[in-house]
């Protein structure tokens, strides 16, 4: 099979920077074109479903190997998303109305699929007084209609200029992992996130568990974006302040040469010692590999989380 070249260039006119020159990828980064079967009934239900996956609009490496098992990452509320930040490849600009049915869609191939597990994200809605909070309860709520015995994970926006009434929401409607990515040091914010703030993605990672001890709580940052290692720990550090249970940790890809650079490809022997360190801070679930994503394997992760949770407890 061939080098699948990722992440997808099917949209430059999202890019954000000057051109810049991509370093060769290294071996340990590389993957194959998706062709099996599985992967094409996923997609075929998908779009049969109308729905929008982050596999896509991100260019993720990993959805040959997802979606020939049937998991795939749905997007919700639309692939236009009201910030700019420079390593994502997603579209930007001014995003249509929220689809009322989408929730309901979503729900049945959820079904369809036999996922025992799902991810659920979303662009940012800056545009919308809740940052789009109803509609993510709304669709755990047609899941749990529908898959009563599927386990929901999302991952949310910061909800940054929502009232608290927003996260409440979400939480009252009781996904089993509530996830929000930090996505870098707090150094690289003004330059990778500028739309975001920190210590508020911080702050909300903490407020879940506050509003719900006992849900789990999961974030993730890339590195290779020019980060340092003690930046890395000092951002573990601030998620077990934030008493977040699982951390994941991927490696950065450029999505078009006018995207952030990459500063440097991050040894799968680096990543080894950000897990062992990141057990050793605390944190009841670590992945930390070159192609870790927020939904890589995150069934099995999650089978995993609660395992971890359980032996703490004493009950394993």
């Amino acid at each position: 099979m061939r080098d699948l070249k990722l992440p997808d260039q099917r949209h430059p006119e999202k890019a954000h920077r000057p051109d810049n020159e991509q370093p060769k990828k290294p071996a340990w980064i590389r993957v194959k074109a998706p062709t099996s079967e599985g992967y094409k009934k996923t997609r075929d239900i998908l779009r049969e479903k109308k729905l929008v996956t982050v596999c896509e609009e991100a260019g993720c490496p990993n959805v040959g190997e997802c979606w020939s098992q049937g998991h795939a990452t749905m997007m919700i509320m639309g692939e236009i998303c009201t910030r700019g930040c420079t390593f994502c490849n997603v579209a930007t600009g001014k995003p249509q109305t929220l689809d009322a049915f989408e929730p309901g869609r979503v729900a049945h191939a959820v079904a369809e699929l036999g996922l025992k597990h799902v991810v659920i994200t979303s662009v940012d809605r800056d545009d919308l007084d809740d940052g789009g909070a109803e509609h993510f309860a709304q669709t755990i709520r047609a899941i749990r209609h529908r898959s009563p015995e599927t386990t929901i994970e999302i991952l949310t926006p910061d909800f940054l200029k929502c009232p608290a009434s927003a996260l409440e929401m979400v939480v009252e409607a009781r996904p089993d992992v509530f996830n929000h990515n930090l996505e870098t040091v707090p150094g690289l914010y003004p330059e990778v996130r500028p739309g975001a703030r920190y210590f508020h993605s911080l702050r909300l990672l903490q407020k879940v568990k506050e509003l719900d001890p006992t849900m789990f709580t999961k974030s993730g940052i890339m590195v290779g974006l020019g980060e340092e290692r003690q930046g890395v720990l000092q951002v573990m550090d601030d998620m077990r302040a934030a008493d977040v249970d699982f951390l994941t940790i991927g490696q950065y890809l450029q999505p078009t040469p006018k995207h952030h650079r990459v500063a440097r490809f991050v040894t799968p022997e680096e990543f080894k010692a950000y897990e062992t360190s990141a057990y050793g801070k605390g944190f009841l679930m670590v992945s930390a590999t070159p192609l870790t994503r927020s939904s890589y394997h995150a069934g099995d992760d999650f089978a995993q989380l609660r395992a971890a949770r359980m032996a703490k407890l004493g009950r394993a």
